[in-house]
């Protein structure tokens, strides 16, 4: 399956709905950066975006749905950069580089959201694979791997150390130097 198929397609909807859906969004990224994801309430939110909290629950659901949706333009940046942008994240470089390049993008993002990737990943068992973000990067990295036993195993075991959750859990221990080494390890590993 082509990686652009794997792509969500932007929502259509009315004008006022679309004011509404980027004043919510607008209002999360503001107060998760300043409070945290954990301390912010959706009622927060509706406030601060100035909708009721019907339209709130409606549109988003939860406040990991409210993340999703947050962390979607921002996995697209990537996604176009993996299927349009220069090499070694774009086309035109030796799966392997394409790999370590796309490990330490997919890094440079999830460091920078890494509270509200959690949350959207960790919000009910198995989310972070219902996520279509996840079905793109598998695939993506399925693709680099084709050649080598199993690529759609591999893929998902190298994913897995990208995983929010686990990720949060050892940089305290690690750092990011720590980190970023060992999963480019794990990427060059792949090819062996």
């Amino acid at each position: 399956m082509p990686l652009d198929l794997l792509r969500t397609p932007p929502p259509k909807e009315r004008a006022d709905a679309a004011r509404n859906r980027a004043a919510i969004l607008d209002a999360a990224a503001v107060l998760f950066a300043e409070h945290g994801v954990d301390a912010v309430s959706m009622d927060q939110v509706a406030a601060a975006a100035g909708v009721g909290k019907g339209t709130l629950f409606r549109r988003f659901g939860d406040k990991a749905g409210l993340a999703a949706a947050l962390l979607d333009a921002r996995e697209h940046v990537l996604q176009e950069g993996i299927l349009h942008g220069p090499p070694p994240l774009g086309p035109g470089a030796p799966p392997v580089e394409r790999l370590a390049a796309f490990a330490d993008a997919y890094l440079d993002y999830l460091l920078e959201h890494l509270p509200v990737v959690r949350m959207s990943e960790t919000a009910a068992p198995g989310a972070r694979y219902r996520i279509g973000a996840y079905r793109f990067w598998h695939r993506h990295v399925a693709i680099l791997l084709a050649g080598t036993p199993d690529p759609d195993h591999t893929a998902h075991a190298l994913l897995a150390p990208l995983a929010a959750e686990h990720v949060a859990a050892i940089l305290p221990g690690l750092g990011e130097r720590r980190v970023r080494a060992g999963v480019a390890r794990l990427c060059r590993q792949a090819f062996s």
